[in-house]
């Protein structure tokens, strides 16, 4: 499968249908919809956001950054839909955010997820994300596993 992936607007319509899609997914695998500790992310505080299109056009995932100090951000709304899974596109998304991450000097990577996603957990351990310590507003959160990955500032990422 082949796609592209460029950055949009946080209110794009497509990259809004995606993060309902996702939100909607998330509530039926927790139950409830309460399920987010800490402040949802929005376009006050995204630094980048992407979509993710298939060869005809049909957006298939996103994620986005946020800065979280002057060395690191956080992967929020990674999200890729069902059909589209297991094509790479996941990984995609994730190396452009990284790419993008170190372009802004950020050396570290973090993010949260939580143990209705174990596909999730999967993903990024694959991917040289390391389980570490509940930070920031997840600190107390009973459904959050935190991960982090050291970021490179010179040299290709794998």
């Amino acid at each position: 499968m082949t796609w592209t992936i460029e950055p949009r607007p946080w209110d794009d319509p497509a990259g809004a249908a995606l993060r309902a899609a996702q939100r909607a997914e998330l509530d039926a695998r927790y139950g409830s919809d309460d399920h987010e500790p800490g402040t949802p992310p929005s376009a006050a505080d995204i630094d980048l956001f992407l979509v993710a299109l298939d060869a005809g056009g049909t957006p298939v995932g996103c994620g986005a950054l946020r800065r979280l100090d002057s060395a690191s951000a956080e992967v929020k709304r990674m999200f890729v839909t069902p059909a589209a899974r297991g094509s790479g596109v996941s990984t995609a998304i994730l190396r452009a955010l990284e790419a993008a991450a170190v372009d802004r000097g950020w050396t570290t990577i973090r993010l949260e997820t939580g143990p209705a996603q174990p596909d999730a957990m999967r993903f990024y351990e694959r991917e040289g994300y390391r389980e570490i310590p509940l930070f920031g507003p997840y600190i107390g959160s009973g459904p959050s596993v935190c991960y982090e990955r050291a970021l490179a500032l010179s040299g290709p990422l794998p």
